[in-house]
């Protein structure tokens, strides 16, 4: 309910704004100041990137060989029969020499609970969590119960379909070592993206989070982690209490709360977790919906403290400021169009009304559209190297892919977070189609 009524009054106050503003000054020329500042901040991210990297290239950081702390990994696992095998089989071939794998089945109606059994009787450095078919649901309830098994001074926490390089933890610890650090998230890269088109557009959309996260880490600002790949402190976990059981985006949810308790989360893009993309449009829907949600509801449900906050820095304040600015914008495109419809029935003066709707809308569109192509092209030049001209036609069609797929996405999570109950759908991400569907390929063939 909390949620609920603050979500009605921020849109009530931008309902207000907007009427006013458009009885004294084009409102696109508004939206376009919202616009600049957020380019102004994309540049100013930039810029102290660039400053840290030739900083690091003066004075080298200094790695401490000493610090090799124990490593709790968690692989939480449900109905990840055809994955699971091959994801610890992979992590268990870390360089790393101090590390203990905890894998969890979290109620499966398949065979992974005996796959789980399998690899712990087989190494010994697996330990078996079953739980209970009354368990609590959820990624969150799952890890914390993991965690009272964990003997480790840092978790790590990897998704089911999760594979890395062998010195994927040599380039991750390093950066949990200072006091004041309380997680660190690792890259993460779609491992088919060549195989469709959503692939293709998702791996994309994860290199422009990458610039992103880079940017943000930069300006010590509110880098976040995202859930497969993270690295957490003990000492912090236990700080904030562990995972938020009533979240349906357990990283988010810690990563604010990490910052609000002054605990500053790293980005370090050296790391890379690979994970399987998702062919299939429907599921992309489910998984992403999940993810906005939980984005949203996260900041609603911890605004007062974020405000409230002393040991938060004023940088994560601003900068988390900055990234929920992105998500006015689809409400004020959508307010905005509205108002003037409403005044062409209304004012009956203007016979142009309906004509300066439909620019106004398209110059919003345009430079929406221009901003997320120009931050996309950037990211595929500057961190998957990708040439000039490939550059340009990928960044083209990822545009269109997000604004497609994001923004009806946002404005039906503003409507379910003002009209509907909270739910606890978790939405489970499938892992094993590109498998299962080669195999329907093959026996395609046969036949």
């Amino acid at each position: 309910m909390r949620e609920r009524i603050l979500l009605f009054i921020i849109l009530s106050l931008l309902g207000v704004f907007l009427f006013i503003f458009q009885n004294y000054v084009n409102t696109v020329v508004g939206f376009l100041i919202l616009c600049g500042c957020m380019t102004v901040y994309g540049l100013y991210s930039i810029a102290a990137t660039k400053y840290q990297k030739r900083k690091l290239k003066k004075h080298p950081q200094v790695i401490n060989e000493n610090y090799k702390p124990l490593v709790s990994i968690m692989i939480p696992a449900h109905n990840e029969e055809d994955v699971i095998s091959n994801t610890v089989e992979n992590i268990l071939k870390l360089d790393y020499p101090n590390f203990e794998i905890i894998v969890i089945d979290d109620r499966s109606s398949d065979n992974t609970a005996n796959k789980i059994n399998e690899l712990a009787n087989k190494y010994e450095k697996v330990i078996a969590l079953i739980r209970e078919n009354d368990a609590f649901p959820g990624k969150s309830a799952v890890l914390n119960d993991a965690f009272k098994l964990a003997k480790g001074d840092a978790i790590l926490v990897f998704d089911a379909d999760a594979t890395v390089e062998s010195d994927f933890l040599d380039k991750l610890i390093p950066n949990l070592e200072p006091s004041d650090v309380g997680a660190v998230q690792a890259r993460k890269i779609i491992r088919n993206k060549d195989y469709n088109f959503l692939t293709k557009c998702q791996n994309n959309e994860y290199t422009m989070d990458t610039h992103l996260q880079v940017g943000r880490d930069a300006v010590k600002g509110a880098a976040e982690l995202r859930g497969n790949g993270e690295l957490i402190k003990r000492e912090a976990l236990e700080d904030i209490g562990g995972w938020n059981n009533y979240t349906i985006t357990d990283d988010l949810d810690m990563s604010t709360r990490l910052h609000i308790k002054g605990w500053d989360v790293r980005f370090c893009p050296e790391a890379c977790v690979y994970e399987e993309g998702i062919i299939y449009i429907a599921p992309l829907f489910r998984q992403r919906r999940r993810w906005l949600e939980g984005t949203i509801r996260r900041y609603l449900e911890y605004s007062g403290e974020v405000i409230k906050s002393k040991k938060m820095s004023l940088r994560a304040q601003l900068d988390m400021t900055v990234y929920i600015a992105q998500f006015i914008m689809p409400l004020w495109f959508m307010m905005e169009v509205t108002f003037r419809i409403i005044k062409i029935f209304t004012d009956k003066v203007d016979p142009y009304s309906l004509h300066n709707v439909l620019w106004s809308s398209l110059i919003i569109s345009s430079v929406v559209g221009f901003g997320f192509f120009l931050l996309i092209r950037y990211s595929l030049r500057r961190y998957d190297n990708i040439p000039r001209v490939k550059a340009l036609k990928d960044a083209f069609l990822t545009t269109v892919y997000f604004l497609m797929l994001w923004f009806p996405l946002e404005l039906f999570i503003f409507g379910k977070v003002l009209f509907c109950k909270k739910d606890m759908n978790w939405g489970k991400t499938a892992h094993g189609l590109v498998m299962e569907e080669k195999q329907k390929q093959q026996e395609a063939v046969k036949v």
